[in-house]
């Protein structure tokens, strides 16, 4: 891919509440893309708070110095032609605003999902421990998650497969880049994503 490709500059951000299905999703559009042959890496918050974001806790300064760091590297990525997708629940307008006002081509998708959902979804226990108050600060039972007004895509992992969401985002994506870029859709891209349509 070169500077010109179209789909330069391109951050997508899912954010939601834990348990919602941010980076199942992710990872299906991942590979929607690989086989679409872009250049696509996954940044999921799980793993980066082990990494670049090890010991920061999570009052509201922590949790925002944590998408400092995962925006950061995102637009550095952005910036060299890749197409990145983040998974971070992100649980703050200010937060998402903070990243959009960083990153030209970032696009939010809100993975909306009833917590009751979440909390059936949950093999790791997490909401129940929350719920007993041996986790504080949880997102969705003792610290708020607020929701997106205006995402970019909204998605629902209750009513729709992982399938259908991500084959959803993909052509968005490519009705995007093409529009924002003048240019066709490239021919290999479209019969990558023709072969991954549903019947």
């Amino acid at each position: 891919m070169n500077a010109n490709d179209h789909t330069d500059g391109i951050v997508l951000w899912f954010t939601g509440l834990s348990g919602s299905g941010k980076t199942t999703t992710a990872r299906q559009l991942f590979q929607l893309l690989k086989d679409a042959g872009r250049r696509v890496e996954l940044l999921d918050g799980d793993e980066l708070r082990e990494t670049i974001c090890k010991g920061l806790g999570f009052s509201r300064d922590d949790r925002f110095e944590n998408i400092r760091r995962i925006a950061y590297v995102a637009g550095l990525l952005s910036r060299q032609g890749v197409i990145v997708l983040v998974s971070a629940i992100t649980p703050y307008r200010e937060m998402r605003d903070y990243v959009r006002s960083r990153i030209p081509g970032f696009a939010e998708i809100y993975v909306q999902c009833p917590l009751e959902e979440c909390e059936r979804r949950d093999v790791k226990g997490l909401y129940a421990k929350a719920r007993r108050q041996e986790i504080t600060a949880f997102t969705g039972i003792s610290d708020p998650y607020e929701e997106p007004l205006q995402p970019d895509i909204l998605i629902n992992t209750a009513l729709h497969s992982v399938e259908e969401n991500s084959l959803a985002i993909m052509e968005w994506l490519i009705q995007r880049t093409a529009a924002t870029s003048g240019s066709a859709v490239p021919e290999n891209e479209k019969a990558a994503f023709a072969r991954r349509r549903l019947p």
